[in-house]
């Protein structure tokens, strides 16, 4: 199954105004777009800098999956086309329904994601002393040599722990599709896409940046697919923050959101050049923090954008030149543009990453963020392999 992922920044204060809802307060604007900017740079920064403890991992099978300059080079065009196949069946089909297969379908995502994040501070939080005994989920098939392995998943107790709080949270969002826990999901997908999906140079990550910005400009200004499938998509692919959140609390329903791959797609990038910095052994991470305020000034730069035309807005437009130039221009300042584009994630940090099998649909697709987590674990205490036949 492919996913969707908006990416991009907009608002609904003008269909909440048509609905009959209050406008929202300038204070509340502010404090939803400061929220929305917050919940981006949460992920980023973490999964960074998780993916430097990933990248380091001396099990093969626990290594990230690494996308190549040719998957980068595709990428756009099977995200236009999982796109416009959403916008097609939405057009064709019953929403609610839809909608109701994707609830079962991310809240099994939802919760594998959430554990997963939440597991290294539950390994603190939990006492030495907790009561910890392993387990093994294996399902296989065929028999005697001809035996392969579908699914191999090692697992303890404190995962169990984590799983039932992950479950807690799915079980709230199946239910009442409440805001917090859209977010509780969707931070923990972003997370693992950052954490997860590795770009293998600089190169790479400068065609997949550039072909998603003509992607992104294309399907929100020249036509209305991006948008109609993303107030049409429920599901936990994007941040939400209610604009009204100080007139109803949190029973407020007017929402400012921003995708994930508008957090995912710059995150790769970003970790890959906090890879970078630790390759030159400088003890210094000059271009992880000038990419980092790169995309702090090109998501306030969407937004301030977004609100004073009222429009929808594609935010890798602002956010590509932005991660993209503030760092060359570092790297040109310095002398080290050759060393930046000669560097090679997969060389250097991940001798043993295996190459991309299987692309993501959509930038920062959840799907594609279980598909790394069920085969690429980071913990070394968890792995799981897949078997091309059950993808």
């Amino acid at each position: 199954m492919a996913d969707l992922d908006p990416a991009a920044l907009h608002n609904e204060t003008e269909a909440g105004n048509a609905t009959g809802r209050l406008a929202s307060s300038p204070e509340g604007t502010a404090l939803a777009y400061g929220s929305l900017l917050g919940m981006a740079l949460l992920p980023i920064f973490f999964g960074a800098l998780r993916s430097v403890t990933c990248a380091k991992g001396k099990n093969p099978s626990d290594m990230p999956e690494t996308i190549t300059s040719r998957d980068a080079a595709r990428f756009p065009i099977i995200a236009s086309c999982t796109l416009f196949g959403l916008y097609i069946f939405f057009k064709i089909f019953s929403q609610e329904y839809i909608n109701l297969l994707l609830s079962m379908y991310f809240f099994i995502l939802g919760v594998l994601a959430l554990a997963h994040t939440i597991s290294p501070a539950m390994n603190r939080f939990l006492p030495e002393n907790f009561p910890s005994k392993q387990y093994q989920l294996l399902f296989t098939q065929g028999s005697g040599e001809s035996k392969e392995e579908i699914v191999n998943y090692e697992f303890d107790t404190r995962d169990l722990v984590c799983l039932a709080i992950s479950g807690v949270v799915g079980v709230w969002y199946l239910l009442k599709k409440h805001w917090v826990a859209n977010n509780l999901f969707g931070l923990a997908f972003a997370l693992n896409g950052v954490e997860l999906l590795h770009l293998n140079n600089v190169t790479t990550g400068c065609i997949l940046l550039g072909g998603l910005f003509i992607y992104d400009i294309f399907w929100v200004f020249g036509t209305n697919v991006m948008v109609t499938v993303a107030k049409s998509f429920e599901a936990p692919i994007k941040l939400v923050f209610p604009q009204d959140l100080l007139e109803k609390g949190l029973a407020a329903n007017n929402f400012a959101m921003l995708g994930l791959g508008d957090i995912v797609i710059p995150g790769i990038f970003i970790a890959l050049l906090l890879r970078f910095d630790i390759s030159l052994k400088k003890n210094s991470h000059t271009y992880f923090y000038t990419s980092f305020v790169a995309y702090v000034f090109g998501l306030v730069l969407t937004i301030f954008v977004m609100h004073t035309f009222k429009h929808a807005q594609p935010a890798l437009l602002y956010l590509v030149p932005a991660c993209i130039g503030f760092p060359l221009i570092v790297a040109l300042v310095k002398g080290e543009i050759t060393e930046m584009f000669s560097y090679e994630s997969s060389a250097e940090l991940l001798p043993h990453t295996p190459r991309l099998s299987h692309f993501p649909a959509v930038s920062g697709s959840p799907a594609s963020l279980a598909d790394s987590m069920q085969q690429k674990t980071c913990s070394p205490r968890r792995r799981r392999h897949l078997h091309p036949s059950s993808m």
